[in-house]
Parts: structure tokens; sequence; C-alpha cells
């Protein structure tokens, strides 16, 4: 789920899920080999791995794997929740290895201890990424997601604050609220008890508390603020930069460090939690499975090209790329506090090529492949399928060179900064070929004949005037 923030305070409403009209065909080029990048946590060596992922080695073990198993509309339809499962699995996997992290920080605060929580939470972001592309084609994903990763959130409500953040908000009443420093919050007439930090207090009292869906008292980023702070430094260098002591009950800061660790860990355990809920929810005998075999194969491969259509244009593209750059926005950042959002932005992308190859690599390093769209399309449309590939690698070199220009030069808020012409060039051109990428995806469906589909869209691609309204 995405709002920007600028939106709520401009009373803009979401935008509308559009259509996007097939028109334009571009030129493809290759992609090149990637640099090994050095990077926090595990997600270099993941990085590594997916990078490689539109080699000639990758692409001849999928065609191998294509061969030994039919491609029929059916089989590629039926090795979908496959992917979807693998992926879920592997985001639990890693926010469980981030739970113990986040223990051993609240039981023993120290730099090192707390360098580990950011470290795994940064590990945990690399299989959820992926995951994205599941939204847009499935209801009952889409209802979900809001749970894990809502952004943006308004980080007054759960913790202290700058006094550059402000003191009130007209469109939210809790917008520092601060439930680490306090035991009850008032709403109307009435109290929420939190004398006792909980995932239920957490989730069923504090989630779009008083129906503002800024209120994000749930998910990554929840987890991403505390393990933070603020990220106070504009479209300058720096991410946020708690310390440790927030944590410490003998060397405390900011006050509170009990209710924090708490919070921290409530949160950690929620996340856990709804995970597995996605996990079940795509087993063998899981209702999202389930729903899908109900609906049959067309109804399959068209919740895979919305979601690839959706994620690439009015998401991704759209409200997290295109709409900060064009207001210069940190806030419009998805990472912010971390200054992840490179990272975020590229396994987004992957996530996409991952369904188009219908292959997945895990962090255990092992391979799940089967029947891809891209060899539906070889036996059934090839010039679509070499378009959609090419545009899919054009796509991939461009994040890549993001995520490059994030490690080595500066950090996402500083490309999309006003004046930072060379900056703004390498996040528009990654803009550029997510669009030109959706308009292949549109061929695919029409060459799959998948009747109309519909993407999401985004006013700062289909009618930017309105931004700024």
């Amino acid at each position: 789920m995405y709002f920007s923030r600028s939106q709520q305070r401009q009373g803009r409403s979401k935008h509308a899920l559009l259509a996007i009209v097939i028109g334009i065909s571009m030129a493809a080029c290759q992609s090149q080999p990637e640099e090994t990048l050095v990077v926090p946590g595990e997600a270099s060596e993941t990085f590594e791995q997916s990078s490689s992922s539109g080699t000639a080695e990758s692409k001849a073990a999928t065609s191998a794997d294509s061969a030994t198993r039919e491609v029929t509309a059916d089989t590629v339809a039926a090795h979908y929740p496959d992917l979807a499962l693998a992926i879920y699995a592997d985001s639990l996997t890693k926010a469980e290895a981030l739970l113990s992290a986040n223990q051993a920080l609240i039981a023993d605060p120290s730099e090192n201890t707390l360098k580990a929580a950011r470290e795994a939470w940064l590990a945990a972001r690399v299989p959820y990424q992926q995951s994205e592309v599941f939204r847009f084609g499935n209801p009952q994903v889409d209802e979900w997601e809001g749970r894990v990763n809502a952004w943006p959130l308004d980080e007054g409500l759960i913790d202290y604050v700058a006094s550059s953040y402000g003191t009130a908000s007209e469109d939210n009443p809790f917008y520092t609220a601060n439930v680490i420093a306090n035991e009850s919050l008032q709403i109307g007439t009435g109290k929420v008890d939190a004398s006792s930090i909980t995932p239920n207090l957490l989730q069923n009292e504090l989630q779009e508390i008083a129906g503002n869906e800024a209120n994000v008292a749930t998910g990554y980023h929840a987890v991403e603020f505390l393990l933070w702070g603020q990220d106070l430094n504009g479209t300058g260098p720096g991410a946020g930069d708690r310390s440790y002591t927030d944590f410490s009950t003998s060397e405390c800061t900011n006050g509170n460090c009990d209710r924090r660790g708490e919070y921290l860990i409530a949160a950690s355990e929620l996340l856990i939690s709804d995970l597995r809920e996605m996990v079940s929810g795509w087993d063998e005998n899981g209702d999202i499975r389930q729903a899908l075999e109900a609906q049959g194969t067309k109804a399959t491969l068209s919740a895979m090209l919305t979601g690839m259509g959706s994620l690439s244009y009015g998401e991704l593209a759209g409200e997290r790329m295109q709409l900060g750059l064009m207001l210069h926005d940190p806030e419009e950042e998805h990472d912010c506090f971390s200054d992840n959002t490179h990272f975020s932005h590229y396994y987004d992308a992957a996530g996409i090529q991952n369904i188009f190859e219908g292959r997945y690599r895990r962090i255990d390093g092992s391979v799940v492949s089967g029947p891809s769209l891209e060899a539906l399309l070889k036996k059934d449309a090839p010039k679509v399928a070499l378009g959609l590939d090419n545009a899919i690698s054009q796509t991939m070199d461009a994040m890549s060179q993001l995520v490059q220009r994030a490690e080595k030069t500066e950090a996402y808020d500083q490309m999309i900064g006003a004046g930072n012409a060379e900056g703004n060039a390498v996040v528009q051109k990654a803009v550029d070929t997510l669009v030109n990428q959706t308009k292949y995806i549109e061929q695919a469906v029409a060459a799959l004949d998948l009747g109309t589909l519909t993407f999401e869209g985004s006013d700062s691609l289909d009618q930017p005037e309105a931004v700024f309204e």
C-alpha cells in the first residue's frame, strides 16, 4: 500500500486504476554484466545473484527446465503459486531472523547489536520486495499487504520526533500521539489502553487509528523507523541515526526505552504472524492457491500479468519513483529511514522478471523454476516474447545503475533532489524503462487473448499537472 504524504496534505485522492494503451515499440538493448556490490547484511550476495539472472547461463537453465516440463497455459498457471510460496516462505524466514536480531538488541543494547538488527532488516527486504508482484491481481494479497508494507507513515504516532516534524496535522489527530511515551490514547470520548505494547494493540487498536491510513503502526516500515529513527537530512547525505541507547534501560536516551523495546518486539512478532498467514494462503491447500485454481487458467494468467503491469507502471514507475522525482521530496522515497530505497526498487523490478521467467533464486541459493510466461510466449508469440524479454533487461540494467550510484555516489533521496541533474537522470531512466516495459506486458496480454486488463495508474505519469494542484 502506498500513499503520498503530499496527496494526504493536499487533499488529492488515491489514483484510480487506469488502462494503459499499447502503442510504441522501442528498440531493445542487450543487458551488460554488472559489478559486484558490497552492501550491508546479505543484500550484496543476493543482488549479485539476482543481477546475473538475465545472463546467458541462467537463461539456458530456465530454457532447459522448461524443455523438461511441458509448457502450456495450464502448466504456467500451475507454477505461479509455487513461486509465490517460495518467495513468501523466504520472507518469513528472514522476518524470523529479524526478530532474533531485535531480541538480541533489546537483551544487550550496543552499537554491534543495533548494527546486526539493521542488517537483518535490510536482508528481510530482499525476498519481500520480490513478492510485491503478487499484488494487484490477487485481492487477498491486496487486502493483507497494508499490514506489512504500508507507507508513508506519520512516525509521530509511534515515538518521539524532531521539532521539524511539527506538532499537529489537520488531517491526523494522532500525528504526534507517541504511543511509546503514553500509556493511553484519547479517541473521542473513549480511550485506548496502551499500558502494555502487544501485537494486538498494534494491529487492532493503532493500525489506521481514526481511519487515517498514515497511522501505520505495523510492518516493515514501523520496524525500520524504530531501528534507524528519522532521517533528518532532507536530500543531503545520511540516513536515520538512532542510538542503541534508545533501547538501553541503563543508559536510556529519549525516555521510555523499555517501551520502545516492547514496541520493536511486538511489531517484529506481528510481522512474522502476518507472513505466516500469507505462506499458508499459497500452500498446497491454501485459500489463495485454491481460489486461483477454481477461477481457472485464464484468470491466473490475467492475475500474473495484472501484477506485472500494475507494479511496473502505476506503483513503481509512478507512485514510488516519478512522483518523488517530480516533487524532489525525500518523504516520497520508500525506505526513507534506512536509505534502502534503491534496493527496494531493484527487487520490485526483479519480482516482475521472476514471474516472466518462471524462476526465483531462494535465499539458500537454490532455484525454483518451471514453465514460464516467457516460454509460453515464445511458442505462441515469439516477437512479443523477445520484445518483453529485452524490455525487462533494459529495466534491470537501469535499476542496476541506480543501485550502483546509490552505493558508490549518493543515496536515492539525494538523487531525486532539486538541481541534481545527473541523479535525476538516473532515476528518470529507470522510470522510462518501466513504462516501456509495461507496453510489452500489454502486448503479452493481447497475445495470450486475455481480453482487457486494467493496470494501476498514477497521476505522475497520466496527468502530471494534477500532482501540483
